[in-house]
């Protein structure tokens, strides 16, 4: 069975770190660029950060550049995102999704290109 588990969020206070994890299982994650996106109460989805199948090519958002890290273990089937100096922007729910890589450097910040999705784990920045 396909699926895409997102987990580590949580409630943290401003100036905070969280490390966001996707697993991944029934397809083969090393042919899939992964993006991160968020969705925030009132807000359209925002692409986070995404990340080449072969790790080489990574992608970020303005508002979290220098501050976010994405990284991916394709033998574990993960994508990590370490999140520091978080502030109350980075409310939202945040997915990861998989997107099938036509090239080993792909990255892509279109949602509609993305094939697979998690249902999503909750980040609250807040003191």
């Amino acid at each position: 069975q396909l699926q895409l588990v997102e987990s580590g969020g949580g409630l943290v206070q401003p100036g905070g770190s969280l490390r966001l994890s996707c697993a991944a299982s029934g397809f083969t994650f090393g042919a899939y660029a992964i993006d991160w996106f968020r969705t925030a109460p009132g807000k359209e989805r925002e692409g986070v950060s995404c990340i080449s199948t072969d790790a080489g090519t990574t992608h970020y958002a303005d508002s979290v550049k220098g501050r976010f890290t994405i990284s991916r273990d394709n033998a574990g089937n993960t994508v990590h995102l370490q999140m520091n100096s978080l502030n109350s922007e980075d409310t939202a729910v945040y997915y990861c999704a998989a997107s099938k890589a036509p090239h080993s450097d792909y990255v892509t910040v279109r949602a509609d290109e993305y094939d697979y999705w998690g249902r999503g784990t909750q980040v609250t920045v807040s003191s």
